[in-house]
């Protein structure tokens, strides 16, 4: 397939924040159609971390999410800051969020997690032999409890659904299917 070629007309920031930014682009497609406001979501991306302890046991976060005023199971993740790599960001997140740290990583692969609205994409990784070295330094915005769970526990819960954000689910089995070539 070929790449069709939207044209930009002009671009408007509605919304440069910390925490989102939003872009608002008027855009002429090949037929002539013009679209007045397509929203985009930019970002410069976010990790998804599948950490593995010394004992087979796989890190999870229980935490609220305000957008969806709930409690979900994930694994841990978080937003790569301006300029810094996905693996320093993955170390970083693992460590802030859990107070888990790992000696052995692995680049799993990447996904776009809404290329439709945004151009965001998560960055997963493998974490191996992963202990506890300190208590979790959280954000203002995290309420986080750590857990662990086996590996039959972890695919029981995202078959039932107990995991049922997107980016965990996804690289939960980003990971799976590696781990099903390898061994932890």
């Amino acid at each position: 397939m070929e790449k069709p070629l939207w044209h930009r007309r002009a671009t408007r920031l509605l919304v440069d924040s910390p925490h989102l930014r939003l872009r608002s682009d008027e855009i002429e497609l090949p037929d002539g159609t013009i679209i007045a406001d397509y929203y985009v979501r930019e970002s410069d991306g976010f990790v998804v971390i599948f950490a593995v302890t010394t004992d087979e046991r796989i890190v999870l976060v229980r935490q609220y999410r305000y957008g969806s005023d709930a409690i979900h199971l994930e694994l841990p993740a978080g937003t790569v800051d301006a300029g810094e790599d996905p693996m320093d960001c993955a170390r970083r997140e693992l460590l802030e969020e859990t107070g888990y740290a790992a000696p052995l990583w692995e680049f799993v692969g990447g996904y776009y997690a809404e290329p439709v609205r945004s151009n965001s994409k998560a960055y997963v990784f493998l974490a191996r032999d992963a202990q506890k070295t300190q208590e979790p330094a959280l954000d203002a915005t995290e309420v986080i409890e750590v857990e662990e769970a086996t590996l039959d526990e972890l695919r029981t819960m995202l078959q039932d659904g107990r995991i049922d954000a997107g980016h965990a689910v996804a690289a939960a089995y980003r990971v799976l299917d590696r781990l099903g070539k390898l061994s932890i």
